[in-house]
């Protein structure tokens, strides 16, 4: 099908394709709030709660490269209805498990079927549309992604108090199951990216092992300790997988990703920007949920309800800054966002109660919004269609490298906060996640490219 600019059906397809990335989002945020209903009805402790939530984590962060590769040589069409059926199955395995082993097998698997579908779906976006609409299309893509996080802790609270934590699984089934048979008659039959060469198993084995060595030390370190022999032993395994990663990348006839895309200035701004922005708002997320919950002593229901207009605003953030960045480009836009969240987040460092954490929040989640915005955006403003696979999976890839670092910092400036009743380590650690973000604002004049975002990749024939 030949894309044009009159053609109403891209649009449907984003929404379609918007849909299924919600879920994959939301199931990270969705889960944490259900976290203690579900330690007290199978009798899980504390450490084997924290795989239900890292299990999916890990495969999501660890495989992702392997799926923007699949896409670019199998064709984004196979490899988003693939994921999307594995995730939807797997969703209702997780809903009907009665022991650990069960549940953090499903959470695994959703993980894997999150892996091929996100990067294939991000895509399919960025070869359906060109121009000032691809960064609307971003924007729009942005929103679900900050949106969704926020929206997790409110749908988790409503189905937890409701009809149960089984329920926060069951509700991507007929979800799943709709948008798969609508994409199935939506997504045109496009055409490999590449016709020669096959997966690069020995290196997608060992790049999986090298994120997911690295996303398991950052989610332990807080307990570990940041300089213990545990954690950086498990960081120096990370890089050695890394080295041999790469060293096969080098000398492989088809290799996973051509390691040259990394020293593109685009690529690698946009990948430190969703770095920067993911691991804030993952933090800001995790240390407001534990002051309503811990501190306040807010429910379930109520601390989602909370989290209502932290959703609203990273939406607006990302949809004004998806209208804006082709005018003004990606680096103002950046250095403003992060610049909003700096201010935000420094609400809540200074002043304390649940109606400033709230509002902080709030605030620094709109400028949130507006820097993911600015790194899809950069990162693709260079990329061709035969590429937009493995760029995709770059950037969701440090995208959960960003939530895992933010949620390990947090925890352990905040350790003193989450473990007991005083407010001190909530202080520090939103006072650290302000300053973060002040210093990455400056940072964005640096390396985010100063030119508007280029046509990037083409529309084509699919």
């Amino acid at each position: 099908m030949e894309e044009t600019g009159a053609d109403p059906r891209r649009w449907r397809l984003l929404g379609l394709l918007a849909v299924a990335q919600f879920m994959l989002i939301l199931d990270v945020t969705v889960v944490a709030i259900a976290l203690p209903h579900i330690g007290a009805d199978l009798g899980l402790e504390r450490g084997t709660l924290t795989w239900v939530v890292s299990a999916y984590t890990l495969m999501f962060g660890g495989l992702m490269l392997l799926g923007g590769r699949a896409s670019d040589l199998f064709g984004s069409r196979v490899v988003v209805l693939t994921g999307l059926l594995v995730f939807t199955a797997a969703s209702l395995a997780s809903g009907l498990a009665n022991s650990a082993e069960l549940l953090i097998g499903g959470r695994i698997a959703q993980g894997i079927g999150a892996a091929l579908l996100s990067p294939s779906a991000l895509s399919v976006v960025t070869k359906t549309f060109d121009g000032e609409e691809r960064n609307k299309a971003l924007g729009i893509w942005s929103a679900i992604g900050g949106g969704g996080s926020a929206i997790g802790v409110l749908i988790g609270g409503l189905l937890t108090a409701g009809p149960g934590w089984q329920w926060v699984f069951y509700i991507n089934v007929p979800i799943g199951v709709v948008v798969f048979v609508l994409l199935f008659r939506a997504l045109p039959a496009d055409r490999p990216a590449e016709r020669t060469g096959g997966l690069d198993v020995p290196g997608a084995i060992l790049v999986t092992a090298g994120t997911g060595t690295a996303i398991y030390a950052l989610i332990n370190a807080g307990d570990r300790g940041w300089l213990s022999a545990a954690t950086l032993g498990t960081l120096a395994g990370a890089v050695v997988l890394y080295g041999a990663f790469a060293w096969l990348q080098s000398v492989v006839r088809s290799p996973l990703m051509n390691l040259r895309i990394l020293s593109r200035r685009p690529v690698a701004a946009g990948t430190f920007l969703i770095l920067v922005a993911t691991a804030l708002m993952i933090s800001v997320f995790f240390l407001g949920s534990f002051y309503l919950q811990h501190y306040q002593g807010y429910g379930a229901l109520r601390t989602g309800l909370s989290f209502l207009p932290i959703a609203i605003a990273t939406t607006l953030g990302a949809h004004l800054s998806g209208q804006l960045i082709g005018r003004a480009g990606a680096r103002p836009v950046a250095m403003i966002g992060l610049s909003v969240a700096a201010i935000g987040i420094a609400v809540p460092a200074i002043w304390d109660g649940a109606a400033m954490v709230v509002i902080g929040t709030s605030i620094g989640a709109a400028g949130i919004g507006a820097a993911f915005v600015a790194a899809s955006t950069t990162t693709f403003s260079q990329i061709d269609y035969r590429e937009a696979g493995v760029a995709s999976g770059l950037l969701s890839t440090f995208h959960e490298f960003g939530g895992s670092l933010g949620v390990a910092v947090v925890s352990s400036i905040a350790a003193a906060s989450l473990a007991g009743t005083v407010t001190t380590g909530f202080t520090r650690g939103f006072t650290f996640a302000a300053v973060v973000a002040a210093v990455s604002a400056v940072l964005a004049l640096v390396v985010v490219p100063a030119a508007k975002p280029s046509t990037g990749v083409r529309a084509h024939a699919h």
